[in-house]
């Protein structure tokens, strides 16, 4: 995303005068609070220094915003902006936000630059009509399952679009006139089929099946959990863009992340961290304290030798990168 952050700094210097705004406001959308919370509005920072000393300009006053749900650990986060602030005099604001980008959080005209990183994955919710007409989106018996992917398939991509053009509207609102956005999230291949899920969350949900026919699990809990993520294709991306109409499309990048992954780094302690990262708070909501199981049910799939690089082989990992221009 670096490059794309540096273009989008770039381009938000007056075509006539070549200079910065006097202020600048940048916000991080879904920035968590582990190590790399502050990467993406660092990135911005050290390009519109960079920037302004190549035109020998003293940099504009700039303000950082941090954005998560509520319920994330903010305290670390705080103290790392209040480092981020001091370690730069241009720095005169910092801020969190708390909140879901699925709604306003910022007022009229007010941002520059918005980035994400990997959150934009995660839908508002998990899709109305599945949970209204009790329709599992995981099934113990695989052959019903199957039979009944295509719905499920298809309500996930109608929340995705609802739910993606939702947030362009928003973030059009709160940008300037030809304010920018940066966002990285997972999708598919364009050539992969629709009639699959993909990715980790896949996986998980086939550990959480076999938990639920041994009875680790209930299979009733299992059948009405819903994981509220959905990878598009680059195809549904600008199909979506271009239907709302706020931004324009200056670069939309295809990246397939396995040619950037050791085949030997993928080990169980490796999956089941990442796994434990992204889902072991919506489990252990749905299912209660289950994770010790989860992990010996997992490490009991994987206990034969290559079975754990096979099954991760199956399902491709793939991201886009996403820089748009408010367009109105």
């Amino acid at each position: 995303m670096k490059p794309l952050i540096e273009a989008a700094i770039n381009e938000l210097r007056s075509s006539t005068t070549n200079l910065f705004p006097a202020q600048m406001l940048i916000a991080d959308l879904g920035c968590s609070s582990g190590p790399n919370a502050l990467e993406l509005v660092s990135v911005a920072v050290e390009a519109i220094i960079s920037h302004s000393d190549q035109i020998q300009q003293p940099p504009p006053e700039v303000c950082v915003f941090l954005n998560d749900l509520p319920g994330n650990d903010f305290n670390m986060v705080v103290k790392s902006l209040d480092t981020l602030r001091q370690r730069n005099s241009s720095i005169v604001t910092t801020g969190v936000i708390p909140g879901s980008f699925y709604e306003r959080l910022f007022t009229t005209g007010s941002m520059h630059l918005f980035c994400s990183s990997n959150s934009l994955t995660w839908l508002s919710e998990a899709p109305e009509v599945l949970r209204r007409n009790q329709i599992p989106a995981y099934d113990i018996n695989e052959n019903v399952r199957r039979e009944r992917l295509p719905t499920v398939i298809e309500a996930y991509a109608q929340q995705f679009r609802k739910d993606f053009k939702l947030f362009l509207k928003h973030r059009a609102t709160e940008l300037v006139q030809g304010g920018h956005m940066v966002l990285s999230l997972a999708g598919r291949h364009p050539h992969e089929s629709t009639s699959e899920f993909s990715h980790l969350w896949e996986i998980v949900a086939k550990i959480l099946r076999v938990m639920a026919s041994e009875g680790v699990i209930d299979k009733g809990k299992f059948e009405s959990f819903y994981v509220p993520m959905y990878a598009p294709s680059d195809e549904e991306l600008r199909e979506i863009i271009q239907e709302e109409g706020s931004f324009w499309t200056k670069d939309l990048m295809v990246h397939d992340l396995k040619i950037f992954v050791d085949n030997s780094t993928i080990n169980t302690s490796w999956v089941l961290n990442q796994m434990r990262a992204a889902f072991e708070p919506i489990i252990v909501q749905h299912f209660g304290d289950v994770m010790d199981e989860f992990v010996r049910t997992a490490e009991r799939r994987w206990s034969e030798e290559g079975s754990l690089q096979d099954e991760f082989g199956r399902y491709p990992t793939v991201a886009f990168t996403v820089s748009l221009t408010k367009a109105r």
